[in-house]
């Protein structure tokens, strides 16, 4: 799971081969904060502004993004806040430097970032909606995430007892793939980079990280 995490710094752009996000956002984004997304835009990836926290269409206002900003892939297809966005292939991008979890040291939970050895942004797997709120159209994000209960590095966080999760690291030649994929193919992209690629250890470090 992710809650936080520090999204992409604007002069870092050109390391996608993108021009940087035209529009402002905060260092550090939190469910219901806005970020930005990469969507496929006819043959290639655009910025898009985003919440983080899916805000399906049917939904009063935007208060449910504080509670959707994670969708299991598991029970994507089935879930009220996420199905039409999942059955609409509505595949996006994040692009981040950091990601944030807790880890429980001594039965205390500590707050530890994940991030590149290199130091370099890296893409994750979400889906996105488009609603209409107060008459404006607002697009949201989720990231999708799968077990990791098995995954050398990322089973390490959350409480003891929680089942473990992770999202999922798209890598650069896999991006317009996962931009492009159907149900069937997101699945097993997802299911496979979890098991090989994703957060590997000899590409990615954990650390304490203060506030």
């Amino acid at each position: 799971m992710c809650a936080n995490f520090k999204p992409l710094r604007p002069e870092l752009a050109p390391t996608l081969d993108l021009f940087p996000p035209t529009f402002d956002y905060k260092n550090e984004v939190y469910p219901g904060y806005n970020s930005p997304i990469l969507v496929k835009y006819k043959n290639h990836m655009e910025w898009r502004e985003a919440v983080f926290g899916l805000i399906p269409k049917w939904a009063k206002d935007s208060k449910i993004s504080r509670h959707t900003y994670n969708a299991r892939l598991e029970t994507v297809a089935d879930k009220p806040s996420f199905r039409q966005a999942w059955q609409h292939q509505q595949f996006a991008l994040v692009a981040v430097e950091s990601i944030y979890e807790p880890r429980y040291i001594d039965g205390k939970a500590e707050r530890w970032a994940i991030e590149r050895e290199d130091q370099q942004p890296f893409t994750i797997a979400t889906l996105y909606e488009l609603a209409q709120q107060d008459n404006q159209l607002i697009r949201s994000m989720t990231m999708l995430t799968i077990n990791a209960d098995q995954h050398p590095l990322m089973k390490q966080f959350h409480a003891p007892n929680d089942e473990k999760r992770t999202v999922v690291v798209i890598p650069p030649h896999l991006r317009m793939d996962w931009l492009d994929a159907d149900q069937q193919m997101a699945r097993e992209m997802l299911k496979e980079l979890t098991l090989t690629s994703s957060f590997n250890a000899h590409d990615f470090k954990a650390y304490a990280a203060r506030r």
